[in-house]
């Protein structure tokens, strides 16, 4: 018999029950002074208690917008929570978005106050918010200080916030009133239209996916005191579903890392049990221990050569019993120590928001890890499968769907997906909303088939979008049309799928090439220096860190343009593709 997560009615009750039944015990973790110091359950409840509390006294009401900008740390988790307790919308930004873009957000979700963690980040954060014509209060968690006018907006500290006289039996008892159908939180991803589109996340949707995740742990791997580790954005739908809202789940600990330099050092110490995380990381680690193990040279190479022939035989089908001695002596020797380096007690690594190689996660299934790996999309709360040991693990697969997922293949092959789990829609964007729901049906704009075993396997994307390898979705022609607008650049086009920035190949100006008399290394500078200076209006995953020149301007003739002006992708990269990726090389 399956286990089942408990029926919520929404997330905000989840988490109170959650913190009813682990009182005291340890839940949100973080370093401070070297040592890691946690947040109990019940102080968490207090705290997320208060902070609604003093939503509801600044005049906030039941669905207005509070926008939240902080790295990862307990008190993202604890706004998110009070934010919703109180009956508002989180609107989660990313760390990296530039003052254009918390503009944007600000301007259209209406937020009505935003949570800002640390000076850094309110630095491009506060000249926003004096444009922004809603936005009356700017609470900070750590001490800010500013030249700007109160007048425009309130300053209010987090301390002041948490240590308010809150109760949390009636916030655990009002909240029994939402709907799982009531919006929780509104995230912003690109579109291909270039500026970012606000997901309207509903609690239901969250929670579906939250429960097929639990449905998972608790019937494959078996559900335990969980220790997850948080590096992921938590205002990535990804981190904020799978490494956030599922631990609570679970009533598992969260210890927030440090940096990603730390990381390493910091899952040795945390001993997680479950990871969430991208195929960008198991690369970086992948190539470490390569390298490491390389160095080492001898029996260290040895074993690693044959731990990888092993687990290759295995995947297709072919392990040889013969090889279970050495098989067994691999586990004594290299996986244990490898598993070590990871706390020695993970049960899953789940890998989502871009796709990953099939080598790379064998590579770790020949370490001992198990490798997940998940499709979704924000629109999709976002996860809509993942691998599972139960269905057998295809590296070449992204799982079958979660349970209460339908998915179906369009008569073009494009993955449609049904449930919970689709979003209600774009905030105030009802055309880009007709466009990806038909019905009840999502279209996720990739490509693909189910196999023989109902696992969905991707070919291609109908979606003009750029995912990199950290995940995150780069709208192409908006950087195409910011780098066009000057005197330099008459066509470009971006370039960076699975890759971990993006690049350009650019067509100059011929007024720009004739200004400098035909000489190419004058208009290689030139537009050089014109890039530099548009990537200081682009956000940190935007900008573009090499280019390359084309050979000749992008026509209909090379059909390298449509008969409506838009450049081919797919023409272009199969003359420049090579040149485009050696620029990662350099």
């Amino acid at each position: 018999m399956s286990i089942q997560l408990e029926h919520f009615p929404n997330l905000v009750t989840m988490f109170f029950t959650r913190a009813r039944q682990k009182g005291d015990k340890p839940f949100l973790w973080a370093k401070k002074n070297n040592e890691w110091q946690s947040i109990s359950w019940s102080a968490a409840a207090y705290q997320v208690a208060c902070v609604a509390q003093y939503l509801r006294d600044l005049g906030l009401k039941k669905g207005d917008r509070v926008m939240l900008v902080s790295e990862n740390r307990p008190e993202w988790l604890i706004a998110d929570l009070g934010i919703m307790a109180a009956g508002c919308i989180t609107v989660p930004a990313y760390t990296t978005n530039t003052t254009r873009d918390h503009q944007h957000i600000l301007g259209n979700s209406d937020a009505r106050a935003v949570i800002v963690s640390t000076q850094a980040l309110a630095k491009p954060l506060i000249p926003a918010v004096l444009y922004a014509s809603e936005c009356h209060h700017i609470i900070s968690i750590d001490d800010i200080i500013t030249g700007q006018s109160p007048d425009v907006a309130q300053f209010h500290h987090w301390s002041e916030m948490t240590s308010c006289d809150a109760d949390v039996i009636k916030f655990e008892e009002e909240a029994k009133s939402f709907a799982r159908e009531d919006t929780a939180c509104i995230i912003y991803t690109s579109g291909t239209g270039g500026a970012p589109r606000g997901v309207m996340q509903h609690h239901g949707m969250i929670l579906h996916n939250v429960e097929g995740c639990v449905d998972i742990i608790a019937n494959d791997f078996g559900w335990d005191d969980e220790v997850f580790l948080s590096f992921l954005p938590a205002s990535h739908a990804y981190e904020h579903t799978g490494g956030q809202h599922f631990p609570v789940a679970l009533g598992a600990q969260i210890y927030y890392a440090q940096s990603l330099e730390k990381l390493a050092s910091n899952i040795e110490e945390v001993r997680p049990t479950i990871m969430v995380v991208v195929p960008r990381l198991f690369e970086m680690l992948r190539a470490k221990m390569l390298k490491t193990i390389e160095k080492e040279g001898g029996l260290a190479s040895y074993l690693l050569d044959r731990a990888v022939s092993i687990e290759s035989k295995r995947y297709h089908g072919k392990f040889n019993p013969l090889d279970l001695p050495m098989d067994g002596l691999l586990s004594l020797t290299l996986r244990k120590k490898v598993k070590q380096k990871f706390g020695g007690r993970i049960k899953a690594m789940v890998s989502g928001g871009a796709p990953l190689t099939p080598d790379v996660g064998l590579f770790f299934q020949a370490m001992g890890l198990p490798m997940l790996q998940g499709y979704g999309q924000t629109e999709s709360g976002p996860v809509i499968s993942c691998n599972r040991p139960k269905a057998g693990i295809r590296m070449e697969t992204v799982g079958p769907p979660m349970r209460n997922t339908e998915v179906k293949i369009a008569e073009d092959g494009e993955i449609c997906v049904r449930g919970e789990l689709v979003m209600k829609g774009y905030w105030r964007n009802p055309d880009d909303t007709a466009r990806v729901l038909h019905g009840d049906w999502l279209l996720t704009g990739d490509v693909g088939h189910l196999d023989e075993k109902n696992r969905i396997v991707i070919t291609d994307r109908k979606k003009d979008l750029i995912v990199l390898d950290k995940g995150d979705n780069v709208s192409p022609q908006r950087v195409e049309g910011i780098l066009t607008l000057g005197p330099e650049i008459a066509q470009a086009m971006v370039y960076g799928d699975r890759r971990p920035h993006l690049v350009a190949l650019v067509v100059p100006d011929p007024e720009f090439v004739a200004e400098h008399g035909g000489d190419m290394d004058a208009v290689r500078k030139g537009i050089g220096k014109a890039i530099d200076a548009l990537n200081k209006d682009l956000s940190v995953i935007e900008k573009v860190r090499r280019f390359i020149i084309a050979d000749e301007p992008f026509t209909t003739e090379n059909e390298m343009l449509t008969p409506s002006m838009k450049i081919r992708r797919h023409k272009i990269n199969e003359v420049y593709g090579e040149r485009l990726a050696a620029l990662y090389k350099r």
